[in-house]
């Protein structure tokens, strides 16, 4: 784990070993937007780390930042109450005034780098990647002086929540987890450093995610639009620790 601490004044993070620790562990993460349609950000947020869920991740790219600032403090108190973590997107800004043990970055987001000094070593980083070389690019950067601490891989199969991204399919899972394994230190096979599938997976496709060489998957849609999100996640938790996963 590449998160190094050293608070500024005032700012409440989690230690460094709590954030490693739950990384390394961590199976279900969840992205969730403001629900501003249903109203019940704090309510969901809630039934979700009660079924399972490891981290929540607000985006929402429809929320101001005073907004979103507050549905933040919502997500950390129920966070800590649970004893799981949260993470913010994209903007670097809100995680260091929010305190986010978790910020997430995109290709063509800050550099990894820059992020990294942002955040102070605050947080934990992570990255997506949607092509072999950036999966080999994200193993090689969780070793480095910047130090990445968790990948994401996909889209998977095609998603509303990222219109115009191709799907990579499934053949990019199996790469990932070969490569992570290759990279591995013995007693180390996902290379020490998490990474997660992601896109367009529910309770109908996680096996084949699982199949693929996934051990940890993000999703949205299958637990946003569940009627029991508490459900929803201990269902997708059992797929992933179903036998042979």
């Amino acid at each position: 784990m590449n998160v190094s601490h050293t608070p500024a004044a005032g700012t409440d993070v989690l230690s460094t070993t709590k954030i490693s620790n739950g990384l390394s562990s961590a199976r279900l993460y969840l992205c969730t937007d403001a629900r501003k349609d249903r109203g019940d950000f704090g309510q969901f947020v809630d039934a979700a780390f009660a079924g399972g869920v490891d981290i929540i991740q607000l985006r929402d790219k429809t929320i101001e930042a005073a907004e979103e600032l507050e549905l933040l403090a919502v997500l950390k108190e129920t966070a800590e109450r649970h004893g799981r973590l949260w993470a913010v997107n994209d903007r670097a800004d809100i995680a260091v005034l929010s305190g986010a043990p978790v910020f997430h970055i995109g290709q063509k987001d800050l550099p990894l780098a820059a992020a990294r000094t942002l955040l102070n070593g605050n947080a934990a980083i992570g990255l997506s990647s949607h092509a072999p070389e950036q999966v080999d690019a994200a193993l090689s950067a969780a070793s480095g002086p910047a130090g990445l601490d968790y990948f994401c891989v996909g889209p998977v199969w095609a998603t509303p929540t990222k219109p115009g991204r191709a799907a990579v399919g499934l053949e990019l899972v199996k790469y990932a987890a070969a490569a992570a394994s290759a990279a591995g230190q013995e007693g180390q096979p996902d290379a020490g450093v998490p990474w997660f599938a992601i896109g367009g997976i529910d309770h109908g496709n996680v096996e084949q995610v699982v199949e693929a060489g996934a051990r940890r998957i993000v999703v949205v849609r299958a637990i946003t639009e569940a009627d029991d999100p508490s459900a929803a996640a201990a269902s997708l938790l059992a797929a992933l620790d179903a036998p042979g996963s």
